[in-house]
């Protein structure tokens, strides 16, 4: 996540306002655990064996809010006030001082929390207001996670700077990418030419070639076999079936978007992990594989999916609940 800092901090320098120095993350969020991405992320337990990361690293609120929101059917309706906390924090620390706010536009690790309608809308127009960049970290929502290929053409809220992995390569092989509005490139490669260094990273495996042919190929294949489209079909039938479970025992919320779920469980956290620890074990010992992520099953299928193996997914979720 070297990212954070070189592209964000070189176009603030080059624009004559580097005092922009302040990231804005927001709590519950995940963006690796590089120097920059831990310091943005708002996911304590991640931090705990570090002492300082970046100074002045601040945090957004997040957007869970199960008292109105719970068993939402994809955005919910309720929290897009929530991205006012930026206004605050511009009072307090002076926007002059900011240099970009950092979001996944749907929370993956944390439990796919979705952004409530109009929020993203929100943040993108103070973002332009006070002239703080907005980056959208899309290593779980890129490349048809959402029916779309990123999440920014789902929400039409485009970020100044979009971060992608994953499926860049179908997961085949390490690959991460940036990729820049108009604005920063202008700005970065004008600097550039004046006698700055252009962007200059110095990865050790930079233009990795395995990584780039493994790129293309995917892309040729989300292409070819129409797998974004496909996604987009299959989510309304992958909203009901998670919604299915809404009654079974021990379920406090459903949260979806596109190919993505998040199944809830247990009245406190412990009980909760406990539960989704139990979930796993059953799917894994009767062929489906979930992921458990403290209290919540999280679940993110292969975009090749069909209808009947969504069906089976949540028919092994239903079967697990209900087993003593």
């Amino acid at each position: 996540m070297r990212w954070l800092e070189h592209e964000t901090f070189f176009f603030h320098h080059a624009r004559g306002e580097g005092q922009r120095q302040r990231i804005v993350g927001r709590q519950r969020g995940y963006h690796g655990v590089g120097f920059g991405g831990l310091s943005a992320a708002g996911m304590g337990p991640h931090k705990k064996q570090f002492s300082m990361l970046l100074p002045g690293a601040v945090h957004l609120p997040h957007t869970h809010d199960p008292a109105r929101n719970a068993l939402s059917l994809g955005q919910p309706r309720h929290g897009a006030e929530l991205a006012d906390a930026l206004e605050q924090m511009i009072a307090t620390y002076d926007a002059s001082t900011i240099a970009a706010v950092i979001v996944e536009p749907v929370a993956g690790s944390t439990g796919v929390l979705v952004p409530p309608v109009g929020y993203l809308e929100q943040l993108r127009d103070l973002c332009s207001r006070h002239g703080i960049l907005l980056i959208f970290d899309e290593v779980v929502t890129g490349f048809g996670r959402l029916g779309r290929p990123f999440a920014a053409d789902r929400f039409g809220v485009i970020p100044d700077l979009l971060m992608v992995a994953k499926g860049m390569t179908n997961g085949a092989v390490p690959m991460g990418g940036v990729i820049a509005s108009s604005v920063i490139y202008n700005t970065v490669t004008g600097k550039a030419a004046s006698g700055a260094v252009e962007l200059s990273h110095g990865y050790t495996y930079s233009g990795d070639p395995l990584a780039a042919a493994a790129g293309l190929a995917s892309l040729d294949v989300y292409v070819s076999e129409g797998l974004f489209e496909r996604a987009a079909r299959l989510e309304p039938h992958w909203q009901t079936c998670a919604h299915s479970l809404k009654s079974l025992p021990g379920v406090v919320d459903i949260r979806n978007l596109g190919l993505l779920a998040g199944i809830e469980l247990g009245g406190d956290p412990v009980s909760g992990k406990a539960m989704a620890r139990k979930v796993y074990e059953h799917c894994f010992e009767h062929g489906v594989l979930v992921r458990p992520v403290a209290n919540t099953i999280v679940l993110s299928p292969p975009l090749t999916i069909g209808e009947n193996e969504v069906e089976t997914i949540f028919a092994t979720i239903e079967a697990a609940l209900k087993a003593d």
